[in-house]
């Protein structure tokens, strides 16, 4: 793992492993020279500017560079196409923004949520039910994460609407995915 996706774990009284969840000891953790070494001798182009940069520094270059910056502010926010006077519909879970279950900010798409705890919520040792799990169908809205800012890190990486058709039960979603994967082969 890199530095920035373990250290979360290292916060915590007892670390547990991201990937298996099994506890480690954090003196045991062991840079991976070899990996280090090749993302440093590993050169690829910025998607913004297509400058060649090491695999090492690219994040650093990415956040820093222009074009990039450029393309994510034209990226198009989602803007309703004309007003209404329609109220919203009530039963329909909102699954598309979410409170933080610290502090109760709100309007936190995951993305946001994520930033906000990692920025704000580091050092947070309370026990909170996760937001996201909740607004899901198969969500338990009183299930507390014994680590939220690792269940925020490891679970919630997409958003479940690319995936998910939460229109129908399990049984028909599973026969769809036979379905599918049969067609494919």
């Amino acid at each position: 793992f890199c530095g920035e996706c373990l250290q979360p774990c290292l916060q915590v009284p007892s670390p547990l492993c991201p990937l298996c969840r099994v506890p480690f000891d954090p003196k045991k953790v062991e840079k991976a020279s070899s990996v280090e070494k090749q993302l440093s001798s590993y050169k690829a182009p910025c998607r913004g500017c297509s400058k060649k940069v090491t695999l090492a520094k690219m994040r650093s270059h990415i956040s820093s560079c222009a074009k990039v910056q450029e393309q994510m502010a034209s990226c198009p926010k989602f803007v309703p196409v004309v007003p209404t006077s329609q109220p919203i519909p009530s039963n329909i879970p909102n699954r598309s923004t979410f409170v933080c279950p610290y502090c109760g900010a709100r309007n936190l798409d995951q993305q946001e949520l994520v930033k906000h705890c990692m920025e704000n919520h580091r050092n947070d040792p309370n026990k909170v039910v996760c937001p996201v799990c909740s607004a899901m169908p198969w969500g338990d809205p009183s299930y507390k994460s014994a680590n939220f800012l690792q269940h925020l890190l490891h679970r919630h990486k997409f958003s479940y609407d690319t995936f998910v058709d939460y229109n129908i039960d399990e049984e028909a979603a599973l026969q769809a995915a036979l379905a599918l994967s049969l067609s494919e082969n």
